[in-house]
């Protein structure tokens, strides 16, 4: 068995090498999802909700409500909605709310969130945001804003569906797949951070 192993070809130790380190990774990622709430009270210029999980916008208008944010943006809205539908789909009084929301309809990926979100503050003249996502899409949601609005203050809001299960998440197959899709496309927005900082410096 020894004698194998040393005869094993460089790369197969690199694959392994590599691998493992990629479940690191995964073990370290799944550990960094939000189980609750740490800032509550922390008010800002506005409140961002993105818009594809359950819960979300009710948190944001809630949010809007209570004073934390002075203006509510919500990415990622399906072209043709408007704030008086959106509120009537969520059953919400029109002539309180509808003058502080303001839709985005460009973004379709949680690049395209940051994408938006950053040029619509900067219209705005906004310096922080408070981000409403699920805990699941934090850790990727921030790291893509964190690059789009490096100069913003963010406060991280996540919201916590009931049908992703943070403990022993590997038991359950759709969060266990949920997790590994997140984490998938955090480690390929990482690359692509870094092929625009290397661009930019040539």
């Amino acid at each position: 068995m020894t004698g194998v192993l040393r005869r094993a070809p460089w790369w197969s130790w690199s694959l392994l090498i590599l691998l493992l380190i990629w479940l690191g990774g995964l073990i370290a990622f799944a550990a960094d999802i939000p189980d609750h709430l740490e800032d509550q009270t922390t008010h800002t210029d506005a409140i961002v909700v993105l818009t594809g999980g359950s819960g979300r916008l009710e948190t944001g208008l809630t949010l809007l409500r209570q004073g934390i944010g002075d203006k509510l943006f919500v990415s990622g809205v399906y072209r043709g909605v408007d704030v008086s539908e959106l509120l009537r789909l969520l059953r919400q009084q029109p002539d309180r709310l509808e003058c502080c929301i303001a839709l985005g309809h460009s973004a379709d990926n949680t690049f395209g969130n940051a994408v938006e979100t950053a040029q619509w503050m900067e219209r705005e003249g906004f310096h922080s945001l408070r981000l409403v996502t699920g805990n699941y899409h934090m850790r990727r949601s921030l790291s893509e804003f964190r690059n789009a609005l490096p100069y913003a203050v963010i406060v991280p809001h996540p919201v916590f569906p009931d049908a992703v299960k943070n403990d022993q998440w590997w038991m359950w197959p759709g969060t266990a797949h949920l997790i590994l899709s997140e984490y998938s496309k955090f480690l390929l927005g990482l690359v692509r951070h870094w092929a625009e900082t290397q661009g930019s410096m040539m």
